[in-house]
């Protein structure tokens, strides 16, 4: 039987090293790379191919979230388990919404994480079960307009551009990091604070510290 392809995104090197023993125990997965932040993990999937990358979220330059949504350009078939301490239904619905595959919490017992990678690798939804309820509600997710998400008219490289411009990446380093041009990554900058109707960094910096984009 073919072993379940699996790379381990988190940038914490202890957790990764804790993650890959425990994975040893399962003669049915096999742990095949590992990347410390969002580039790394977007890497690994293009160089791998694996079946399930296990994602956190909080991670350098590109986080979790920013980093799905070109994952599922550069490796359509590797299904995203996002692996997390956050239990916000708004990170839930993100993900979700980007077509992550499956969200569990750092908490849970190994057999658990065992258990959501062979569920996500034949094709199912793993969600946790203490947040679960709250992800599947249809109602507005928290901090959207009555219009509507703002967050949700970006596209996937603004969403990206983003999150680094709200680190306090310059155009040219986020240019570096996303392998773009200045000027490409000038007009992202622009269609995003116009999308979001923010004017200068510092508004853009709230609304991504409101929207927990990053963290405070």
């Amino acid at each position: 039987m073919a072993r379940i392809r699996v790379v381990i995104a988190d940038d914490h090197a202890i957790l990764r090293e804790g993650i890959r023993a425990l994975l040893k125990t399962a003669e049915d997965i096999e742990v095949v790379g590992e990347a410390a932040d969002g580039l790394e993990a977007i890497e690994a999937c293009r160089n791998f191919g694996p079946d399930v990358i296990l994602m956190d979220i909080a991670m350098p330059g590109l986080g979790g979230l920013e980093a799905s949504l070109e994952i599922r350009k550069v490796s359509p078939h590797t299904r995203v388990l996002v692996l997390t301490q956050y239990e916000d239904r708004e990170y839930v619905s993100r993900f979700l919404k980007a077509g992550a595959a499956g969200y569990v919490l750092k908490r849970a017992a190994g057999t658990e994480l065992v258990s959501a990678i062979r569920g996500v690798a034949r094709g199912g939804l793993v969600l946790d079960p203490s947040i679960a309820r709250d992800a599947m509600r249809e109602d507005a997710p928290a901090g959207g307009a009555a219009g509507g998400d703002p967050y949700d008219l970006l596209t996937d490289r603004e969403k990206q551009v983003l999150k680094l411009v709200a680190e306090g990446k310059a155009n040219k380093e986020v240019a570096a990091l996303l392998d773009i041009a200045v000027k490409t990554a000038m007009s992202h900058r622009e269609h995003v604070m116009e999308k979001l109707g923010v004017h200068g960094r510092t508004e853009l910096i709230r609304f991504a510290l409101r929207r927990g984009i990053i963290q405070g």
